[in-house]
Protein backbone atom coordinates (compact mmCIF):
# COMPACT_ATOMS: atom_id res chain seq x y z
CA UNK A 1 0.00 0.00 0.00
CA UNK A 2 2.97 2.90 0.83
CA UNK A 3 4.16 2.03 -2.70
CA UNK A 4 1.15 2.73 -4.03
CA UNK A 5 0.93 6.09 -2.47
CA UNK A 6 4.57 7.19 -2.89
CA UNK A 7 3.21 6.47 -6.55
CA UNK A 8 0.63 8.36 -6.63
CA UNK A 9 2.16 11.13 -4.71
CA UNK A 10 5.46 11.10 -7.26
CA UNK A 11 2.40 11.58 -10.18
CA UNK A 12 0.94 14.45 -8.35
CA UNK A 13 4.05 16.47 -7.97
CA UNK A 14 4.75 16.05 -12.04
CA UNK A 15 1.67 17.29 -12.64
CA UNK A 16 2.23 20.32 -10.56
CA UNK A 17 5.31 21.27 -12.68
CA UNK A 18 6.04 22.99 -16.01
CA UNK A 19 5.81 20.53 -18.88
CA UNK A 20 6.79 20.31 -22.77
CA UNK A 21 5.10 18.21 -24.53
CA UNK A 22 4.85 18.01 -28.55
CA UNK A 23 2.86 21.23 -30.17
CA UNK A 24 -0.46 20.24 -32.51
CA UNK A 25 1.78 21.29 -35.81
CA UNK A 26 4.19 18.09 -34.65
CA UNK A 27 6.89 20.34 -35.89
CA UNK A 28 7.94 21.75 -32.45
CA UNK A 29 6.98 21.50 -28.79
CA UNK A 30 5.11 24.06 -26.39
CA UNK A 31 5.16 24.42 -22.21
CA UNK A 32 2.11 22.58 -20.90
CA UNK A 33 1.56 24.44 -17.63
CA UNK A 34 -0.12 22.06 -14.39
CA UNK A 35 -3.51 23.20 -14.23
CA UNK A 36 -3.17 25.62 -11.12
CA UNK A 37 -1.47 28.22 -13.69
CA UNK A 38 -4.34 27.86 -16.38
CA UNK A 39 -6.66 28.44 -13.74
CA UNK A 40 -5.33 31.95 -13.66
CA UNK A 41 -5.46 32.86 -17.10
CA UNK A 42 -8.23 35.07 -16.77
CA UNK A 43 -6.68 37.08 -13.84
CA UNK A 44 -3.20 36.99 -16.11
CA UNK A 45 -5.28 38.95 -18.96
CA UNK A 46 -6.65 41.80 -16.36
CA UNK A 47 -2.95 42.33 -14.81
CA UNK A 48 -2.56 42.99 -18.83
CA UNK A 49 -4.80 45.17 -18.69
CA UNK A 50 -3.91 47.30 -15.39
CA UNK A 51 -0.72 47.38 -16.79
CA UNK A 52 -2.13 49.01 -20.63
CA UNK A 53 -3.81 51.12 -18.02
CA UNK A 54 -0.71 52.19 -16.34
CA UNK A 55 -2.11 51.13 -13.14
CA UNK A 56 1.62 49.09 -12.25
CA UNK A 57 1.54 49.29 -8.46
CA UNK A 58 -1.84 47.55 -8.50
CA UNK A 59 -0.38 45.21 -11.11
CA UNK A 60 2.58 44.52 -9.42
CA UNK A 61 0.12 43.13 -6.30
CA UNK A 62 -1.81 41.28 -8.53
CA UNK A 63 1.71 39.44 -9.62
CA UNK A 64 2.53 39.05 -6.20
CA UNK A 65 -0.70 37.42 -4.81
CA UNK A 66 -0.85 35.63 -7.81
CA UNK A 67 2.36 33.74 -7.29
CA UNK A 68 1.64 33.59 -3.72
CA UNK A 69 -0.78 30.70 -4.92
CA UNK A 70 1.49 29.27 -7.79
CA UNK A 71 5.09 29.47 -7.83
CA UNK A 72 5.15 27.88 -11.33
CA UNK A 73 3.54 30.74 -12.78
CA UNK A 74 6.20 31.60 -15.62
CA UNK A 75 4.42 34.69 -17.15
CA UNK A 76 3.52 36.36 -13.08
CA UNK A 77 7.69 36.39 -13.22
CA UNK A 78 8.29 37.53 -16.21
CA UNK A 79 6.18 40.71 -15.99
CA UNK A 80 7.46 41.57 -12.54
CA UNK A 81 10.89 41.18 -13.83
CA UNK A 82 10.16 43.31 -16.78
CA UNK A 83 8.25 45.63 -14.51
CA UNK A 84 11.66 45.66 -12.37
CA UNK A 85 13.95 46.13 -15.03
CA UNK A 86 11.97 49.36 -16.29
CA UNK A 87 12.24 50.49 -12.90
CA UNK A 88 16.08 49.97 -13.02
CA UNK A 89 16.11 47.57 -10.27
CA UNK A 90 18.57 45.37 -12.19
CA UNK A 91 19.15 42.95 -8.82
CA UNK A 92 15.07 42.30 -8.70
CA UNK A 93 14.64 42.03 -12.42
CA UNK A 94 17.30 39.07 -12.38
CA UNK A 95 15.36 37.01 -9.63
CA UNK A 96 11.92 37.11 -11.58
CA UNK A 97 13.56 36.57 -15.31
CA UNK A 98 15.72 33.92 -13.76
CA UNK A 99 13.09 32.43 -11.96
CA UNK A 100 10.85 31.99 -14.97
CA UNK A 101 13.79 30.96 -17.24
CA UNK A 102 14.78 28.01 -15.10
CA UNK A 103 11.16 27.01 -14.75
CA UNK A 104 10.88 26.56 -18.13
CA UNK A 105 14.51 25.19 -18.21
CA UNK A 106 14.02 22.65 -16.01
CA UNK A 107 10.60 21.58 -18.31
CA UNK A 108 13.62 20.88 -21.04
CA UNK A 109 14.46 17.15 -21.00
CA UNK A 110 18.50 17.10 -20.28
CA UNK A 111 19.35 15.57 -23.87
CA UNK A 112 17.40 18.76 -25.01
CA UNK A 113 14.90 18.76 -28.29
CA UNK A 114 14.66 16.96 -31.43
CA UNK A 115 12.18 20.01 -32.54
CA UNK A 116 12.26 24.09 -31.57
CA UNK A 117 10.46 25.21 -28.49
CA UNK A 118 9.34 28.26 -31.01
CA UNK A 119 8.83 31.65 -29.62
CA UNK A 120 6.08 32.04 -32.18
CA UNK A 121 3.74 29.59 -29.75
CA UNK A 122 1.97 31.92 -27.12
CA UNK A 123 2.53 29.30 -24.90
CA UNK A 124 5.98 29.46 -25.08
CA UNK A 125 6.54 33.65 -25.35
CA UNK A 126 6.58 34.07 -21.73
CA UNK A 127 10.02 32.20 -21.33
CA UNK A 128 11.61 33.39 -24.05
CA UNK A 129 10.98 36.63 -23.22
CA UNK A 130 11.98 36.24 -19.12
CA UNK A 131 15.20 34.47 -20.85
CA UNK A 132 16.08 37.63 -23.63
CA UNK A 133 15.11 39.89 -20.36
CA UNK A 134 17.73 37.57 -18.32
CA UNK A 135 20.46 37.84 -20.78
CA UNK A 136 20.22 42.00 -21.31
CA UNK A 137 19.95 42.30 -17.19
CA UNK A 138 22.91 39.82 -17.11
CA UNK A 139 24.89 42.02 -19.36
CA UNK A 140 23.97 45.24 -17.31
CA UNK A 141 25.06 43.63 -14.48
CA UNK A 142 28.55 42.67 -16.07
CA UNK A 143 27.86 38.69 -16.06
CA UNK A 144 28.45 38.44 -19.49
CA UNK A 145 29.39 34.80 -19.18
CA UNK A 146 26.25 33.59 -17.97
CA UNK A 147 24.49 35.89 -20.39
CA UNK A 148 26.39 34.06 -23.31
CA UNK A 149 24.97 30.66 -21.45
CA UNK A 150 21.22 31.64 -21.23
CA UNK A 151 21.73 33.00 -24.94
CA UNK A 152 22.88 29.93 -25.74
CA UNK A 153 19.93 27.56 -24.11
CA UNK A 154 17.53 30.33 -25.92
CA UNK A 155 18.70 29.56 -29.46
CA UNK A 156 19.19 25.63 -29.16
CA UNK A 157 15.75 26.32 -28.54
CA UNK A 158 14.65 28.51 -30.84
CA UNK A 159 17.32 29.12 -33.96
CA UNK A 160 15.22 31.91 -35.24
CA UNK A 161 16.48 34.02 -32.45
CA UNK A 162 12.89 36.18 -32.91
CA UNK A 163 14.24 38.64 -29.57
CA UNK A 164 17.83 38.95 -30.46
CA UNK A 165 20.22 37.41 -28.19
CA UNK A 166 22.53 35.86 -30.75
CA UNK A 167 24.18 39.59 -30.71
CA UNK A 168 25.85 38.58 -27.45
CA UNK A 169 27.70 36.13 -28.90
CA UNK A 170 29.77 37.78 -31.40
Amino acid sequence: MAAKRKKKSAQRGASSAVQVRRAADRKSYEFLFPPSVRERAEDMEEVHAMLAAGETEIAVDELRWLLGGCHELLEAHQLLGKIAAEAGDRDLARAHFGYAFQLGADAVPKRGLDFPLPYANPANRAFHEAGAGLVQVLLELDESNKAKEVAIQLLALDPTDPLGVKKVLS
